[in-house]
């Protein structure tokens, strides 16, 4: 057995030429490995690990019935819990449902491609129900015109805000789905806040979180990857067939409104999948022009390199006043340590007065610095 958080060199060739015996890809995404291997060191059985998803999970046809699934299995889910996620998904060939089912796992949905389990009996259904439980009576009713967004907010603009406002002249409610994910320079409760905050006077929009069950490292493997130019290919069709078959039905959406997208092409590659594959569902997928600012769509990406440039003004400009205060001091990444002092009290000077002085000792400053963090946050906790 050989584990490794990322196999490189000869070790990765060996692993992928196995993975392509085996009909399965490589996903680049993938943060650890285990292989087994015989008395001549070929590769006779592989699983690994992306974010709390099992895949690539393939055992050489000469070693099956030896138990082999179980030990890469077991071995997998280990690492899982050492690094503290004890919900965890599977994603493999339909061919594997009885084998994994005997290992614990339960299927969620099964595609003609794509089978997808998680080891908890009830942990899709009582994530259904939540949904529902968070809906308003009166829209949970077939002859209401229900619309739905789903959407990262990394982190929330007025760009979202103009989709948000949009969508709803369209449809009696908007279900507007939060992304889970944790691969994100804003972390998951932090967008949900931002995104809460940002639609308050909005009574027709209806908040959810999404789990892991839309566009995460199971569904959509491919969507986090688009900055770093990995993704050749959207994977987003168990995406949408999940939304499509067992999500939308029960808050019965019939509407997924999309802005358009002129420069991510897996993004672009989504939307045109939506547009292809959801009306199989009865679901229309709407295209709303990108609100602009200055001749440029507004866009998260854009904000979020304005944030790293402190350029805080520029950012003020692209998001709601009253999104601001997380935008600025909740962020992920370095964000929060690179911002100066200075830049703060200038942003936040109609709300707090710091005493700092140019004449303070070192220490003093610190002290008052950290006060002014203090206050800061006792705000954007109240706000």
């Amino acid at each position: 057995m050989q584990e490794g958080k990322l196999f490189n060199g000869k070790e990765l060739v060996q692993l992928k030429n196995f993975l392509e015996f085996m009909g399965l890809n490589y996903d680049e995404g993938i943060e650890h490995s285990v292989c087994l291997f015989n008395d001549d060191s070929e590769i006779i059985a592989t699983g690994s690990v992306d974010q709390n998803v099992l895949k690539c999970i393939a055992i050489h046809p000469d070693y099956q019935g030896q138990g082999l699934a179980g030990t890469l299995v077991s071995e997998l889910i280990q690492y899982q819990y050492e690094h503290g996620r004890t919900h965890i998904l599977l994603y493999t060939k339909p061919i594997n449902e009885v084998m994994f089912s005997d290992l614990g796992f339960y299927t969620i949905i099964k595609t003609s491609t794509v089978l997808f389990m998680e080891n908890k009996v009830r942990g899709f259904t009582s994530w259904q129900k939540s949904l529902t439980e968070e809906t308003p009576v009166c829209a949970l009713n077939s002859k209401a015109d229900i619309g739905c967004i789903v959407a990262n907010c990394n982190p929330f603009t007025l760009g979202h805000r103009y989709l948000i406002e949009e969508s709803l002249k369209q449809c009696d409610y908007l279900h507007l789905f939060v992304l889970s994910d944790k691969r994100s320079f804003y972390p998951p409760d932090l967008r949900y806040q931002m995104v809460k905050a940002g639609v308050l006077d909005l009574p027709r929009v209806i908040l959810h979180k999404t789990s892991d069950y839309i566009v995460s490292a199971a569904t959509f493997p491919t969507y986090f990857m688009k900055e770093k130019s990995v993704a050749r290919k959207a994977n987003c069709e168990l995406d949408l067939e999940l939304f499509g078959r067992l999500i939308a039905p029960p808050l019965f959406i019939r509407k997924r409104f999309v802005g358009t997208e002129p420069t991510c092409k897996v993004t672009a590659f989504y939307n045109q999948s939506m547009k292809t594959l959801l009306p199989d569902f009865g679901i229309d997928v709407i295209e709303i022009e990108r609100k602009q600012a200055a001749g440029t769509v507004i866009s998260a990406s854009i904000v979020r390199d304005c944030i790293k440039a402190g350029n805080y003004e520029a950012v003020r400009s692209l998001i709601p006043e009253n999104v601001l205060n997380y935008v600025l001091m909740k962020g992920g990444g370095s964000m929060y340590e690179s911002q100066k002092t200075g830049s703060l009290k200038k942003i936040f000077g109609p709300y707090i007065n710091s005493s700092i002085s140019s004449e303070d000792s070192s220490k003093e400053k610190s002290e008052k610095e950290q006060a002014l963090f203090e206050m800061v946050d006792d705000y954007i906790e109240q706000a």
